[in-house]
């Protein structure tokens, strides 16, 4: 791995958690012009792409939701299971309470979900059903196409000019 000094380390820390390339800059001691000018630079050095990408990786398997969780939120949202935390303020003072995705949140979560599982939605089995039927159609008009060509090859010759 390509070495980098203490102030790009720093810069690429606070880069990995902010996401803000100027800011990272400033904190790790940069200068506000330096920053404001150079700081996407920073970015290109092979040694700190090196040393983001070795950061990422060891923090990735824990932090990136997998495939399986995101469909199992979605579901739990789906079918009103998942509650939401809501601050509700009254005369009396202020309280938290759950309660559960309202019906348009629902219905995205299940959009979601049949994204993911095409065959499931009526729509989608209708287009896949209109598509066959037409490639069978083109099939039909090709093999047609083809036997029109096949029997055309054959040449006749007439001949029905007068002779002088």
């Amino acid at each position: 791995m390509t070495k980098i000094n203490e102030r790009q380390r720093k810069f690429a820390d606070a880069y990995l958690i902010s996401g803000n390339a100027m800011q990272s800059a400033i904190e790790a001691g940069y200068s506000d012009n330096y920053a404001k000018s150079q700081s996407s630079r920073l970015l290109e050095n092979v040694g700190i792409k090196e040393y983001l990408d070795k950061q990422r990786a060891k923090v990735a398997p824990d932090k990136i939701m997998k495939a399986s969780e995101a469909l199992e939120l979605l579901t739990k949202i789906a079918k009103g299971e998942e509650k939401e935390t809501v601050i509700v303020g009254t005369p009396d003072g202020v309280y938290e309470s759950k309660k559960e995705a309202d019906l348009k949140t629902r219905i995205a979560a299940v959009k979601e979900i049949l994204k993911r599982y095409p065959t499931e939605n009526p729509l989608v089995k209708a287009q896949i059903r209109k598509y066959e039927a037409e490639a069978d159609i083109k099939e039909a008009q090709a093999a047609e196409a083809k036997n029109m060509t096949d029997s055309s090859s054959e040449v006749m010759i007439v001949d029905d000019i007068p002779e002088d």
